[in-house]
């Protein structure tokens, strides 16, 4: 819990990645982080669920003694055509659009009595989704780093019929343990973090040690910058998919990996800050965390109810509950994140 000496800690510098000057890293910056934090190999040549490893049935039993009042908040946004897909944006688009939900047997059916020769009345229905367009998991098989996806498989393992490698269904069991939320924004003294704001190294510890929380091993971290809320605010998407957006700076992959974290989600289109801090690579923060160092990284989080609550009780840890769809060989996945305290 919080103390009153983090009340006297020095806040971090700020990064402005808007500003040129702060997007000066190059390939060559991604191509020796990728050399330094590579996981390839470290749970065997056949591993195909990376970080998630970290967290160990231990974790899991400690984790669940962290519920003492029984609350449960879902961290998932609605999926329904109020997402975030196909507002404005200048990013190239990626074919993602929101929830398409069709009836196939309504109650208008039932009241005609065409349904009555299954001598039952009953609904039906379908839904038609890109499996990243709301709340969602990032699989192993999503990015690549040049001709190589995670532990080093040939990224043609992902195929027009799935992945043949690290398909998401590999996960079923994982995504529960031990959740910490840092509130970067409150922490900052914002309700939410501006655009271009870069989450350094320094800006985490610094939100740990006015939280009173340490993020370990085995962990999911959980990181709230108030975009998604933003958006909300202001009843509109534009600009959310693609757009500039605060988010994790390209060094953190240093601090990921030496925390040993399970996973990481934030509530944010793309986790990294935007712009990035390269202009020759895109999302080079994803270069390295998935492929490189076998990361699940969670996106589209709603992490306000959350962060209100952690703030209230001064606890900011619980019980994540996360699992991925298990559809085969998918590189995504919708999820219904919940934690319980």
């Amino acid at each position: 819990m919080a103390t009153k000496a983090a009340t006297l800690l020095k806040a971090p510098k700020t990064i402005d990645t808007r500003e040129k000057k702060n997007r000066k890293l190059t390939r060559k910056d991604v191509k020796a982080a990728a050399a330094k934090y590579k996981n390839w190999g470290r749970w065997g040549k056949d591993d195909e669920i990376g970080t998630l490893n970290f967290t160990t049935a231990d974790h899991i039993v400690a984790a669940a003694k962290l519920v003492q009042k029984g609350k449960v908040m879902s961290l998932a946004l609605k999926y329904d055509q109020t997402g975030p897909q196909g507002a404005k944006s200048k990013y190239p688009a990626l074919g993602r659009f929101n929830p398409i939900h069709l009836m196939t047997r309504t109650g208008t059916d039932a009241y005609a009595g065409i349904l009555d020769h299954r001598k039952i009345r009953g609904t039906d229905d379908i839904i038609i989704m890109p499996l990243q367009c709301g709340t969602q998991w990032d699989g192993l098989g999503h990015i690549m780093y040049e001709n190589y996806m995670w532990n080093g498989y040939d990224c043609r393992n992902v195929s027009s019929s799935g992945a043949a490698k690290a398909g998401i269904e590999k996960t079923a069991e994982k995504m529960v343990g031990r959740g910490v939320l840092l509130d970067v924004a409150r922490a900052m003294g914002k309700k939410h973090l501006p655009d271009g704001f870069a989450i350094t190294n320094e800006m985490l510890d610094y939100t740990e040690k006015k939280q009173g929380v340490k993020v370990g091993r085995g962990d999911y971290l959980l990181v709230h910058t108030g975009h998604v809320q933003r958006c909300l605010d202001s009843k509109s998407w534009d600009g959310y998919s693609g757009g500039d957006a605060p988010g994790f700076a390209f060094e953190t992959v240093s601090w990921i990996h030496k925390r040993e974290i399970a996973g990481v989600a934030t509530d944010t289109w793309g986790a990294e800050v935007r712009p990035n801090q390269t202009e020759d690579t895109t999302q080079p923060w994803h270069w390295i965390t998935i492929p490189i160092m076998g990361l699940t990284v969670g996106e589209i989080f709603n992490l306000t109810e959350l962060a209100k609550d952690c703030a209230a009780d001064k606890r900011y840890e619980f019980l994540f509950v996360a699992p991925a769809l298990p559809i085969t060989g998918a590189v995504g996945s919708p999820v219904n994140p919940l934690a319980i305290k």
